[in-house]
C-alpha cells in the first residue's frame, strides 16, 4: 500500500513543482484582472482588441483550471490511499490504482506543451513547402510533404486552409502555404523549418534507380493581429490572375487569385483558395506580414550574433532530416539524432516523436517523476 501512496506522492510533487514554476498564483490574479477590464461599458467598442483580451482570458482560465484539477484528482487520490492503509479494500485498492496512470498521461501532455514558451509558440502557423532539386521527384517529395502535414494536422484536430498551391510541372507540386490553426500550431511546428531529404527508387525513373530530392520547408506564426507592421499601399506590387489547381467550382472563371509583391523587400506571397479577390488580398496582406515578421526577427538575430561574434548562416540551406526508403527504411534527425525504421508511420503524419525530441533538446527537458 506504501508504494501506491508513493507513487501519487510523486505526482504530487511534480504538479507542485509544476505550478511554480507557471506562476499560477500570479496568473489566477491576471484573469481577475482581465475579468474587470471585460466587463468595462466599452469593451467591445475595439472588437479585434476585446476578441484578443477574451482569447487570453480563456487561455488562462484553461491553464490554471487544468493544473488546479490534477491537483484536486491527485489529492482525493491521496486522501483514498491513506483511507486504505487503515482499512484494506482490494477492490478499491484496485480502482486507486488505475487511476493514477491517466493522470500520469495527462501531465506528460501538459509537460510537453510547456516547451512550447516562445513567444509565439501558441499562435497558428503557415507552413509553405517549396520542392527542391531533383526535378519532378523533389515536386513529388513535395506533395508527399504536404500531404504528411495535413495528416499531422488531422490527428491533433486543427484546421487546415491551403492558401497557395503550385503544381509540377508532371507530377508533385512546385509549391504550397498551409494555415494550420490550432493552440500551439506554431509551437510544434516550428521544428520542421528546414531542407528535408528523400533517398528512394524513382517511380518516374524508367531504369527505377535511386534518386535523392529536396524539399524546403518554412514555418510562420501568424502574427497578424499580434504585431503591429505598416505597410504602406504605395510599397505594393499587386497582381490578379486566374486560379489553378485545386479549389472548387470556382477556379480558372474569374481572375480571383492575388499575387503580392512588397517592393522595399522583393517579397512575394500569392493567395488563389477564397472565392472572392478581396478575401484573398486579404490573405495575401496576413501572410505578406508574416513574412516580413520573419525578416525583422533575422536581421535581429544576425545583429546580436555578430556583436557576439558568431557566424550565423541567413538562408534555407540546413538539412534537417532525411528520409530514406531505398535500401534499407530509416527516418533521421541529423539536429537530435533521433530515428525510426517506420517511414509509413512517418509519412502518415506520425512526426510527433520528431519534434518532441527537437523541443526536448532546445528546452534542456521537463520535470520527470524521478525528479519531483
Amino acid at each position: 500500500m506504501n508504494d501506491l501512496t508513493n507513487q501519487i506522492e510523486r505526482q504530487q510533487r511534480r504538479v507542485e513543482k509544476t505550478m511554480v514554476r507557471l506562476d499560477l498564483a500570479n496568473k489566477a490574479k491576471q484573469i481577475n484582472k482581465l475579468e474587470e477590464e471585460s466587463m468595462a461599458a466599452d469593451f467591445w467598442s475595439d472588437n479585434r482588441k476585446a476578441q484578443t483580451h477574451m482569447q487570453q482570458l480563456t487561455a488562462l482560465r484553461e491553464e490554471v483550471s487544468t493544473w488546479q484539477g490534477i491537483a484536486t484528482q491527485l489529492n482525493d487520490l491521496q486522501g483514498l490511499a491513506q483511507l486504505l492503509e487503515e482499512e484494506p479494500d482490494e477492490e478499491m485498492q484496485a480502482e486507486v490504482a488505475q487511476a493514477i496512470p491517466p493522470i500520469e498521461q495527462q501531465i506528460e501532455r501538459l509537460q510537453f506543451a510547456l516547451m512550447l514558451s516562445g513567444e509565439h509558440d501558441e499562435k497558428n502557423a503557415i507552413i509553405s513547402i517549396h520542392a527542391g532539386s531533383g526535378g519532378v521527384d523533389a515536386q513529388d517529395w513535395a506533395q508527399m510533404l504536404q500531404r504528411m502535414y495535413l495528416r499531422w494536422a488531422e490527428r491533433h484536430r486543427f484546421r487546415t486552409e491551403i492558401y497557395e498551391y503550385s503544381e509540377g510541372d508532371e507530377a508533385g507540386l512546385k509549391s504550397t502555404t498551409i494555415e494550420i490553426t490550432g493552440r500551439y500550431a506554431y509551437g510544434y511546428l516550428r521544428s520542421e523549418a528546414g531542407t528535408h531529404r528523400l533517398i528512394r527508387l524513382s517511380p518516374f525513373d524508367a531504369a527505377h534507380r535511386r534518386h535523392t530530392s529536396f524539399a524546403k520547408v518554412e514555418v510562420l506564426p501568424d502574427v497578424e493581429d499580434t504585431i503591429e507592421i505598416t505597410i504602406r499601399p504605395e510599397d505594393l506590387d499587386v497582381d490578379t490572375y486566374r486560379s489553378t489547381g485545386a479549389g472548387g467550382q470556382h477556379v480558372n472563371k474569374t481572375d480571383s487569385a492575388v499575387r503580392m509583391r512588397h517592393i522595399p523587400t522583393g517579397i512575394v506571397v500569392t493567395c488563389q483558395n477564397e472565392r472572392s479577390q478581396i478575401q484573398n488580398r486579404e490573405v495575401a496582406l496576413k501572410l505578406l506580414k508574416a513574412r516580413l515578421y520573419e525578416l525583422e526577427q533575422k536581421k535581429r538575430e544576425e545583429e546580436t550574433a555578430r556583436l557576439k561574434g558568431k557566424h550565423v548562416q541567413a538562408d534555407f540551406g540546413t538539412q534537417i532530416r532525411s528520409v530514406i526508403v531505398h535500401p534499407y527504411n530509416i527516418v533521421k534527425d541529423h539536429r537530435t539524432n533521433h530515428e525510426t525504421s517506420d517511414t509509413e508511420g512517418y509519412l502518415d503524419g506520425d512526426v510527433d516523436p520528431f519534434i518532441f525530441a527537437y523541443l526536448q533538446e532546445q528546452a534542456g527537458g521537463v520535470i520527470t517523476a524521478d525528479e519531483a
